[in-house]
């Protein structure tokens, strides 16, 4: 704690936004999803620390408010343009945000038995064994 207090105000956000992004991949690599995080809920966590309005963001993207909304609620699919906007500005991996949303798509497959049933179906043991 006292060598935590001799570190500069830019170092320590470095560290909090570096604790954000380990949240993030704990999140990928989780097994089991308790409970499901958004890309919106991660970028809140980085807009909350900078101090930066959703609203800001979406002006320094040169996009509506509305648009990215839709982007980090999941309404719309994240694109590179997006991808490569948050990478940067949040010093992340492009992969990262992918990877929650990919994830997050799954889950919501899995929570649905009979939609992902019916992809069983299509294991290749079938086809070469017929």
């Amino acid at each position: 704690l006292a060598e935590s207090e001799k570190q500069s105000p830019e170092r320590k956000l470095k560290n909090q936004l570096l604790s954000i992004q380990y949240l993030m991949q704990d999140y990928i690599e989780q097994e089991r999803i308790e409970r499901e995080m958004r890309i919106l809920d991660f970028v809140k966590l980085f807009l909350t620390l900078l101090k930066i309005s959703q609203k800001d963001l979406a002006t320094y993207f040169e996009m509506k408010d509305s648009n990215l909304y839709k982007y980090l609620t999941g309404e719309r699919k994240l694109n590179p343009d997006i991808v490569l906007k948050l990478s940067y500005f949040l010093n992340t991996p492009p992969e990262i945000w992918y990877r929650i949303q990919i994830k997050n798509e799954l889950d919501e497959l899995r929570k649905e038995k009979t939609k992902f049933e019916k992809y069983k179906k299509y294991d290749y043991k079938k086809l070469i064994s017929g």
